[in-house]
């Protein structure tokens, strides 16, 4: 076991990931579908094709378990995923005069970025879950949520400035210095922590389909799959067209909503310091996070859709997003721990459902809001979205109240001293 510092040091990591992944879901997103005047349903496409390619995630889980080596998975991961982000932003650049162009170089920066992610942060979350025993996972896992979102932030909002005014050339030139950030980050990261560490348990099966099928044996692990599924799709569905809603109904420039979407996160991080704080205090568990989170994204939802605030609404579905992080990635980290030698596959069968269900929303929210624009006025295809999603979270805070309520997760996340 290491320290807190060691702790902290290790989830820069997650501040990298953020901060990368932050990139193509919502500013690449936004400059395709609004400044390019590209279908909505383009970026989706490719957003769920990053997704679909991280169901290898059981692959690099199993695999970080079997060679005892987590540390060259996540830097080989970290910098496939910086050259697939600078890639993206060039065929930004390009696409104007070589849409063909533009279209293959983003089918492979997309691809190239869901190996990229599903090897860093699957072999990531596995060594953090090896951190720390007991109440300890929990704050493991909001102390590396806290960064990833601190992540986003720093990246969309320090994004959000440099490329004011945007051109297609300052987008490439800034890209290129967040990318490099990134991998500077890890490796200062991961420095020394698998030393520290010493060996690795032996893995529970050295192939991969009897580990996975001894993971899908455990019925805690099967119902917790599903309502990762069910909670991360309604996470999702309004990801890819938030930016785009601000540009479309609300007239907002590249950089401002850009700076809209950080101040969203900057909420969700709100969200996860509050909820951190008073499970140190031993007010909450993590099921009431996970519901609470669910609930609160729901209202902000609603009302975005009644064209209410903007800010306002944003930042209560930002605070929501941030509570339910809490309670659902904390269970996550203190399940996929509970056998030794299987902590990477049991996370990689948790982040292969997070990806089936983040691709799939973003395709359906997509999809459907290029339907809807075409008969009805943006304001009323951009609130389906919002009340379709409003919905889900509801449903999933009911799964939440029924499969967590006797979860080994339900300790308090933070404990003073630990």
């Amino acid at each position: 076991m290491v320290g807190w510092p060691t702790i902290a040091r290790l989830c820069l990591v997650n501040m990298a990931i953020g901060g990368l992944a932050a990139l193509p879901v919502n500013l690449f997103n936004r400059l395709m579908t609004v400044e390019l005047s590209l279908p909505a349903l383009l970026p989706g496409l490719l957003v769920a094709l990053h997704y679909g390619v991280q169901l290898t995630r059981p692959v690099w889980g199993h695999r970080s378990d079997a060679r005892g080596g987590r540390t060259p998975l996540i830097l080989g991961g970290i910098v496939v995923t910086a050259l697939a982000i600078v890639t993206a932003a060039y065929a930004i650049l390009v696409a104007s005069t070589a849409p063909g162009m533009a279209l293959l170089l983003w089918i492979g920066a997309y691809a190239a970025l869901g190996l990229g992610i599903g090897a860093a942060g699957t072999s990531f979350l596995a060594l953090l879950a090896t951190t720390t025993t007991g109440r300890g996972k929990g704050g493991a896992a909001t102390t590396a949520w806290l960064f990833l979102i601190a992540g986003a932030i720093i990246a969309s909002i320090g994004t959000g400035i440099a490329l004011d005014p945007y051109s297609p050339e300052r987008l490439v030139a800034v890209v290129a210095v967040v990318a490099a950030i990134a991998v500077l980050l890890c490796i200062l990261a991961t420095l020394g922590v698998e030393r520290k560490l010493g060996p690795a348990p032996a893995p529970e099966h050295t192939a991969l389909g009897p580990a996975l099928r001894a993971t899908w044996a455990d019925p805690a692990a099967r119902r917790f799959t599903g309502f990762v599924f069910l909670s991360i799709f309604a996470f999702y569905l309004s990801e890819l067209i938030f930016e785009p809603f601000a540009g479309h109904v609300h007239g907002l420039s590249p950089e401002a909503s850009t700076k809209l979407s950080g101040g969203k996160d900057g909420a969700a991080l709100l969200g996860m310091i509050l909820a951190g704080v008073l499970s140190s205090l031993r007010i909450g568990t993590l099921r009431m996070w996970a519901v609470a989170g669910c609930l609160i994204s729901a209202a902000g939802l609603l009302a975005l859709g009644a064209q209410m605030s903007l800010i306002a609404s944003s930042v209560t579905l930002g605070l929501g997003n941030g509570l339910f992080v809490v309670g659902a990635v904390g269970s996550m980290m203190v399940l996929s721990s509970e056998r030794e030698g299987s902590t990477g596959v049991r996370m990689g069968v948790f982040g292969a459902a997070q990806a089936i269900a983040a691709g799939l929303a973003g395709l359906i929210a997509t999809g459907m809001l290029d339907l809807i624009r075409l008969i009805l006025p943006d304001t009323t295809a951009y609130a389906t979205v919002f009340t379709l999603e409003a919905a889900l979270f509801c449903a999933a805070a009911f799964v939440a109240l029924r499969i967590l309520g006797q979860s080994p997760a339900s300790p308090p996340i933070l404990q003073p001293g630990e």
